[in-house]
């Protein structure tokens, strides 16, 4: 597969991080997430890539349902962002969990690696 700096490449990042954190598959994850990921959390409280990776790799939280509702993007040069709305189920540290709730993430690309993850906002929609 050819990667460019694409809306539609940005897109099908995206969905491959929904995938991935669906599967809990923490190569996928650390592939697409930047060094620099800062996570602001429903919580309110800031996380980086390897709090992330952690809570996928240890089990502690675990997805059932990732069902995209809608999703927009938007690309500007090597920057771009996209808006997910959707239903999360799972659970994390034990608690069964379900949720609609909306993601903003900004990506960077790179020619090396394509589009990495450097920041995200989530809260329940």
């Amino acid at each position: 597969m050819t990667v460019s700096g694409s809306e539609e490449d940005l897109r099908v990042a995206e969905r491959r991080l929904q995938a991935a954190q669906l599967a809990g598959d923490v190569a996928v994850l650390d592939e697409l997430i930047d060094e620099r990921l800062v996570f602001t959390g429903p919580d309110g409280l800031l996380y980086g890539k390897d709090d992330d990776l952690r809570l996928h790799r240890s089990g502690a939280q675990t997805m059932t349902k990732v069902e995209e509702e809608d999703l927009l993007s938007l690309v500007d040069g090597r920057t771009g962002v996209t808006w997910f709305v959707g239903h999360l189920a799972g659970t994390f540290n034990g608690a069964a969990f379900e949720a609609r709730v909306r993601y903003t993430r900004t990506w960077v690309f790179a020619d090396a690696s394509g589009w990495r993850l450097v920041a995200g906002h989530a809260s329940t929609a």
